[in-house]
């Protein structure tokens, strides 16, 4: 499994699998090759929504993270 995690705050925001792991790294750009953290907004999960229509838990983790706020900085680590 995937843990993501506020990177700012360090709060867990939930576990996700290695295939919505992948749909959010082929969404969303890395500055590099070992990159693991990422912003993402509204607009941002509007978008994997509509690309990527089995994201359906992803969806809700990530809507969940950025509640009310204008966006989060969000990153992951493998679990065992």
């Amino acid at each position: 499994m995937i843990r993501l995690s506020n990177k700012d705050t360090g709060a867990d925001i939930g576990e996700i699998s290695e295939e919505e792991l992948q749909i959010l790294v082929a969404a969303l750009e890395e500055e590099d090759s070992k990159d693991q953290n990422y912003f993402i907004d509204h607009a941002t999960v509007d978008m994997i929504e509509i690309d990527h229509l089995n994201a359906g838990s992803l969806i809700t983790v990530l809507r969940a993270a950025i509640g009310s706020s204008d966006g989060v900085e969000i990153q992951y680590v493998r679990t065992a």
